[in-house]
């Protein structure tokens, strides 16, 4: 049982940081996760080469650490497909984030949908591995059933929690 719950609790966990990486139309460092910036030849994540602050709701400063690798970061970001234009003062890079469309909100908003049925898909999958244990282990059968049963019951609490993160994020979404 701990084991199948902690496996959900990953998956919570998992959910939660690709809902960061949809972004709302404000600034948030959490978009530039995943980010390699080559820095001497090696891929380095920009967190590592850079201080990342927000100063403004739509806008992000990146500042490096070595002022070398300004054209590294700048190509990076472009290469990242973020959909916005990196500034480069000579100091360090400005990321203006756009305002949304209705449109475009509705799009991440379907984004955030999928990311939450991988996440139920991924909780079901994990309920059917623990189930076949279940099985395998031969319990008497009102135990067995007993245990089904705490199986079902994380999954729906699991399931509930998958809800409500998607129905924040679909909030923050489509707030103007």
């Amino acid at each position: 049982m701990d084991s199948t719950e902690k496996k959900m609790e990953q998956t919570i966990e998992s959910l939660r940081n690709k809902l960061l990486n949809i972004r709302a139309g404000r600034a948030n460092p959490a978009m530039l996760n995943g980010i390699m910036v080559n820095y001497y030849g090696v891929p380095t994540p920009i967190q590592s080469v850079a201080n990342i602050t927000v100063p403004e709701a739509k806008q992000l400063f990146i500042k490096p650490y070595d002022r070398g690798t300004l054209k590294d970061i700048e190509r990076a970001i472009n290469e990242a497909n973020l959909g916005i234009a990196p500034t480069n003062n000579g100091e360090m890079i400005i990321l203006t984030i756009p305002d949304l469309t209705e449109d475009r909100r509705k799009e991440y908003v379907k984004q955030a949908k999928a990311v939450g049925e991988e996440a139920k898909v991924a909780l079901r999958n994990i309920r059917q591995d623990a189930n076949n244990n279940i099985k395998k282990e031969e319990y008497p059968e009102d135990e067995e059933k007993r245990y089904l049963e705490e199986v079902q019951e994380l999954i729906a609490k699991y399931n509930k929690i998958v809800d409500e993160e998607i129905s924040i994020k679909e909030k923050e979404l489509m707030q103007v």
